[in-house]
């Protein structure tokens, strides 16, 4: 049995590769197309996930700057994506700051505290927290991209309505 701090990283792992996988083979088209009224696209997905990465342990567990870091402080704008943004950038920008991520937070234990917005948080408070904000964006990811293959095998996004 391992202990809870390889756990806690084995399940973050594993959930930010399941959001990698939901935008790998989907097409630079695809991975813009909105079929939600909000900015929720797989593309846009990952970009937020880089912002999560980075908010949560470049800038709260190692202590820099958001303008250090090269986020800023809308989370809303984390969510736009640019002609610049390409499918193979995004999942690279992620593993980089997935990669930065790791190594911030194995020079911490899991019991020491940062700053968040609401109070202090432990390093293993930021590990739930991070398994729990990519899970979701992941399920998000992974249902955005059925329906973008079915809509583009089927030629409808109203799959599986009666008719």
């Amino acid at each position: 049995m391992e202990d809870e701090r390889t756990e806690l990283e084995n399940f973050l792992d594993m959930i930010r590769a399941e959001l990698v996988e939901t935008l790998r083979g989907l097409t630079e088209e695809q991975a813009r197309r909105r079929l939600v009224p909000s900015l929720t696209t797989p593309l846009a997905l990952v970009k937020h996930a880089t912002f999560v990465e980075r908010v949560w342990f470049s800038h709260r567990v190692d202590g820099r700057t958001r303008a250090e870091v090269g986020i800023g402080e809308d989370v809303d704008s984390s969510f736009v994506t640019s002609d610049a943004d390409t499918v193979e950038g995004a999942i690279a920008l992620f593993e980089e700051a997935a990669a930065d991520s790791r190594r911030i937070a194995a020079e911490h234990d899991l019991g020491e505290t940062f700053q968040a917005r609401h109070g202090a948080v432990t390093l293993h408070w930021i590990y739930l927290h991070m398994i729990q904000e990519l899970a979701r964006h992941a399920g998000h990811a992974d249902i955005l991209r059925e329906q973008l293959l079915a809509a583009d095998a089927f030629g409808s996004t109203d799959i599986g309505a009666d008719g």
